[in-house]
């Protein structure tokens, strides 16, 4: 799939790596930097989402998402991001890529506002699963500040934007995507508003103390197709992580047919 990861703003805290490793699955453990685990809240506005060799559907295929993510280990050693959860404006979209990708994306309301002194504003309201009130929410507000260089980012910096694969659960098994895209422009930021419930609504306690706080204006996307993981438990080797990786079974998982997946994305919509 090609996809623009656009406007995005991340927010991580630092959490007990024991009390992440809860919500992952048998065979991947919890990645860690400086002895911590981190969870991070990422909104951002997803931009022109197709399948290879077919055209963008106009507004269709762009939408508001918010993703609650941590960070995983492999049996192999290699690293991915794990998604708790993924908020977007489109149902269809969200059953695709539950369907595809094994990945629990749910339907919200959500607006992205840019407003005066570099102020950008990102809300969540979940509409599906769940019903009544109590369905979660989040509110951020990040002041956008200066460019920063590569070199200059921190350890845990590092640790959070340079992930290349995406691991998620199908069927009771592991899957994994490589992820490719050039390496983030990124701004230091500053929270100035947070209210969320997406983080704890994984099943997490709800975060404490100040985020590390990054923005970027954007980097283009292409998440390879989803293969199955084998083993059951994770001990991480000592491997070159851009080494071939020797815990696949050697099978690509099918995708939607194209016809099938265009037809679902003009039926999305926001409805």
């Amino acid at each position: 799939m090609l996809q623009g990861w656009h406007d995005l703003a991340s927010l991580h805290w630092p959490f007990d790596p024991e009390v992440v490793q809860q919500v992952l699955p048998p065979g991947l453990n919890v990645d860690v930097c400086d002895g911590r685990a981190w969870v991070g809240l990422i909104p951002f506005h997803m931009r022109r989402i197709r399948v290879p060799g077919l055209p963008a559907l106009g507004s269709w295929s762009s939408f508001p998402e918010t993703n609650v993510r941590t960070y995983v280990v492999a049996p192999d050693g290699r690293r991915a991001v794990w998604f708790c959860s993924l908020d977007v404006t489109r149902i269809v979209p969200a059953i695709v890529a539950r369907v595809a990708y094994g990945l629990p994306y749910c339907w919200s309301d959500m607006s992205i506002t840019h407003h005066e002194h570099d102020i950008v504003e990102y809300t969540t309201r979940r509409r599906w699963p769940g019903r009544g009130p109590r369905r979660p929410r989040s509110q951020v507000r990040v002041e956008v500040g200066p460019r920063v260089e590569d070199d200059d980012l921190t350890e845990v910096e590092r640790f959070v934007t340079a992930r290349w694969a995406l691991a998620s659960s199908f069927a009771g098994r592991v899957v994994w995507a490589d992820v490719d895209h050039e390496p983030w422009p990124l701004h230091r930021a500053r929270l100035t508003e947070c209210d969320d419930a997406l983080v704890s609504a994984r099943g997490l306690p709800r975060p404490q103390g100040d985020p590390v706080v990054l923005w970027s204006p954007g980097v283009e996307v292409r998440i390879g197709r989803p293969r199955l993981l084998r083993g059951e438990t994770c001990e991480p080797a000592d491997r070159d992580p851009t080494s071939t990786p020797t815990g696949f079974d050697g099978g690509d998982l099918t995708l939607p047919h194209r016809s099938s997946t265009e037809a679902l994305l003009r039926m999305g919509g926001s409805a």
